[in-house]
C-alpha cells in the first residue's frame, strides 16, 4: 500500500467523523426541533418553548378538570367540531357532522367517548333523535354542536330533555340559530357551558 492510498483513507475518515459530529450536533435528535448548534449561534439565543395545550385551548385546564372545545357551523357552509380531551370526537375533516345536532355522548368519570351521531332537524325523523335522547343514563356528558338548523323540528318533548340535560336556550331554539352546549343527565342547576346566537 502507498503512502498516498493510506493519506486517502486518512481524508476520507476524517471527512466521515467531522461530517458526523457536525450532523448530530446540529440535528438533535432527542427533540423534536432543529436548531444550530450553541456554537453557531451565539452566546445569547433563547430557546421558544410552544405550549399546546389541549383542544386547542388558550388556556390549560386544571388536572382533575376534562378540557373540551365544542365549535358550531357557521350557517350551512362550515361544519361544527367537538373536541374531547385532544381528541376530535366529530369534525368535517372526520366527515361525520351533519345538518341538525350533533351529539357526542362521554363518560363523565373516564372521560372515555361512548358514541356519537348528528340528527337531522330539518327533514330528518326526530323519533331517532328520542330514541337516543332517552338512552342517555346519569354519569353520561353530553356535548351539543348546532349545524345550519336546530330547531325546525324541535318539539316540546326535545325541548324538554335537554333542559333537563341543563339548558337555557333549548326551549328558545328556531331555524337556522347558532348553538353550543354540554350538559349531563338531571343537573341540577343549569349548565354553564352554553351558548346561542339567534340568527334571527
Amino acid at each position: 500500500m502507498r503512502v498516498s492510498d493510506l493519506l486517502r483513507i486518512l481524508a476520507l475518515i476524517f471527512v466521515l467523523i467531522t461530517s458526523w459530529i457536525f450532523i448530530y450536533s446540529y440535528f438533535s435528535f432527542s427533540k423534536r426541533t432543529i436548531g444550530l448548534p450553541r456554537w453557531l449561534a451565539g452566546s445569547d439565543s433563547k430557546k421558544i418553548r410552544v405550549v399546546k395545550n389541549k383542544c386547542g385551548l388558550s388556556k390549560p385546564c386544571a388536572d382533575n378538570f376534562f378540557a373540551f372545545k365544542i365549535c358550531s357551523g357557521a350557517a350551512n357552509v362550515v361544519g361544527p367540531s367537538i373536541c374531547f380531551e385532544d381528541h376530535m370526537i366529530m369534525s368535517p375533516v372526520k366527515n361525520n357532522v351533519g345538518r341538525g345536532l350533533n351529539i357526542a355522548l362521554v363518560n363523565g368519570t373516564t372521560g372515555m367517548v361512548l358514541k356519537h351521531d348528528h340528527f337531522d332537524m330539518y327533514s330528518g325523523d326526530v323519533q331517532l333523535l328520542v330514541k337516543f335522547l332517552k338512552g342517555i343514563s346519569e354519569g353520561m356528558l353530553v356535548l351539543v354542536a348546532s349545524y345550519d338548523d336546530p330547531g325546525t323540528k324541535m318539539n316540546d318533548e326535545i325541548r324538554a330533555f335537554f333542559s333537563t340535560l341543563g339548558s337555557s336556550y333549548a326551549k328558545h331554539l328556531g331555524f337556522r340559530d347558532s348553538w353550543i352546549f354540554l350538559g349531563a343527565k338531571d343537573i341540577k342547576n343549569k349548565s354553564p357551558f352554553e351558548q346561542c346566537f339567534s340568527s334571527f
